[in-house]
Parts: C-alpha cells; sequence; structure tokens
C-alpha cells in the first residue's frame, strides 16, 4: 500500500508515538491518546503504514477526529481496552456519561470520537486510557482539587500504587526513546506479538 508522506514526517511521527504512547505499546496501558499536527491527508497515510507496521504486536490506530486544528489518534491494544471496558466500575461511568449500553469496544470508540470532536472535553476518556474508575470519578467531580498525587492523571486512591506505575510509565518511554535514537524502529521491535503487561522495553 502506497503511503503518502515525506521521511521527515514518518520520523516525527514514530517519536511522537514513542514518546506518548510507549506504555500502550509495551503493553502497561490499554491505551494512548495524542494530538498531532499534520495534515489530514498525510496524517491517515502516517497511520496506515504504522498500523501495519504495529499490527504483529496487537496495536491499533485509530484516528478519533480533529480538535482544535490538530489529529487526535488513539493507540491501543484492542485486547486490553476491550477488557478494560468491560470492568463494571468503568461500564458504569460510562452509562453514567451517555454511552450506549451495547455494541461493545467498537460503539464506545465510535461514541467518544463523537465526544472529542467537539464541545466541553470528554474526562471521561481516562477510562478508555486506563486510568482507574475513581480517579476518572473524582476529577469529574472535583476537578483536580484535593487529588493525592498527580502523574499521569490526579489520583484519589492508592497513591502509592500510582505513583510506582508513573515510575514505570517513565522508565519505559526512555528505554523506547532511547532505542530509537540507537536506530532501531518500531516496526522491528514490534515484530512479534508483546503479552499484556509484559513492559518489554523496561531496562532489566
Amino acid at each position: 500500500m502506497e503511503a503518502f508522506f515525506d521521511k521527515t514526517a514518518s520520523v516525527r511521527f514514530e517519536h511522537a508515538l514513542a514518546f506518548h504512547c510507549a506504555p500502550s505499546l509495551a503493553g502497561i496501558k490499554p491505551a494512548d491518546l495524542i494530538s498531532w499536527p499534520g495534515a489530514p491527508g498525510e496524517t491517515e497515510a502516517l497511520l496506515r503504514y504504522f498500523s501495519a507496521q504495529l499490527a504483529p504486536a496487537g496495536v491499533s490506530l485509530r484516528l478519533m477526529g480533529r480538535r482544535g486544528g490538530r489529529c487526535l489518534i488513539l493507540v491501543c491494544r484492542e485486547a486490553l481496552l476491550r477488557a478494560q471496558l468491560e470492568r463494571p466500575e468503568v461500564r458504569a461511568l460510562l452509562r453514567r456519561a451517555g454511552y450506549p449500553a451495547l455494541g461493545g469496544m467498537e460503539a464506545a470508540l465510535d461514541h467518544l470520537a463523537r465526544r472529542l470532536r467537539g464541545g466541553e472535553f470528554p474526562h471521561e476518556v481516562g477510562l478508555f486510557l486506563g486510568y482507574p474508575a475513581r480517579d476518572v470519578e473524582g476529577f469529574r467531580r472535583d476537578g483536580g482539587r484535593g487529588c493525592l498525587c498527580a502523574g499521569l492523571w490526579k489520583v484519589y486512591g492508592q497513591p502509592e500504587r500510582a505513583l510506582a506505575y508513573f515510575s514505570q510509565c517513565r522508565r519505559c518511554r526512555s528505554t523506547l526513546c532511547r532505542r530509537l535514537e540507537e536506530g532501531q524502529t518500531l516496526g522491528e521491535l514490534f515484530r512479534r506479538p508483546v503479552p499484556a503487561g509484559a513492559a518489554r522495553f523496561l531496562p532489566s
């Protein structure tokens, strides 16, 4: 399949994926959401190319729409995301936010895409990204006030566990970015499936 983008755009996009999405690429998180400044046509070509490169690892890239002139891209491990959305506490919060009760992951993603494209930013997106339901609900309720600590998100419960998780994600990002700087590509690093939670890029 022919992809219409130049080498510079490809390198920039690959490094953006490594920096912003290392935890989902490595199987630590179900998904990450990035905002990309590229033109729609070029972005779609990049998504086709990198989707093919990352498919063996069970990773998919989805264009969720545009917001503020930028493309919103969800990078996810579908098996992990499907399991996340099946959690009872997650389903309850999504139902309360107006998400469909039927249709599974695809229906939920379609609804999220509509929410992302306009209006108030949908803070329930954190549920798709693997944030604990209590923390997503705490932020919705208090707007970040009274949180116990903060990192990838505002934490309202189990701060020690959250801080350890944030540290793991930072190490994963640092290691993956270093691999790219050393000349490897995401396609080379993800030739085989990555078991969920394997964190294959964490230093030993």
